[in-house]
């Protein structure tokens, strides 16, 4: 019989499942605090739709191909979710100038203000959260979801020191560690 850690409040954290259920169970939670905060955005756009303002939010101007691809979609999918985005004010199609045969895909001022309210309201939510935790917690927090992005294939975040990426919620100017 497994012995349940009184730490974590799960059964023998050196088992697969036992890891896999606690990362479910902060899987949950980091859904729903990203779910109330695109509930606070006016225009009802959808987790989909806010995943694809957050990739040309980082890559300005994108092809469509590329967009699906990004998001692992059919480019069919990404055309509807870019109509629905240009229709809420949110996206532009644009002539790329290099090609005047492709169109590029950038936000709009309202699709920046989208992104950076979410994205500042998850923020403020997760810090909330955080500022709970023990500081070994913490530090072990970070360590242990800088190797399951990782081993998931997840490239590292790079802290940013633009303005930008402060106003996003990413970093603060002038770190340049990974997280």
């Amino acid at each position: 019989m497994a012995e349940r850690d009184t730490d974590t409040g799960f059964e023998d954290v050196d088992d697969v499942d036992g890891v896999t259920r606690a990362v479910l169970a902060a899987s949950r939670l980091l859904m729903a605090v990203s779910a109330r905060s695109l509930a606070a955005v006016e225009d009802g756009v959808t987790l989909p739709q806010f995943r694809m303002l957050v990739v040309l939010s980082t890559r300005g101007a994108t092809k469509l191909v590329a967009l699906a691809e990004l998001l692992q979609v059919a480019p069919s999918t990404a055309m509807r979710m870019v109509d629905r985005l240009i229709a809420a004010g949110l996206a532009v199609r644009e002539v790329n100038p290099e090609s005047r045969r492709e169109t590029l895909l950038t936000l709009t001022e309202e699709g920046r203000r989208t992104v950076e309210s979410v994205v500042t309201r998850r923020r403020a939510a997760i810090s909330s959260i955080v500022e709970r935790l023990d500081p070994g917690h913490r530090s072990a927090l970070v360590e242990a979801l800088a190797a399951f992005n990782e081993a998931g294939g997840e490239p590292s975040v790079p802290v940013p020191d633009d303005a930008q990426a402060q106003a996003m919620g990413w970093g603060e100017p002038g770190l340049t560690r990974d997280v």
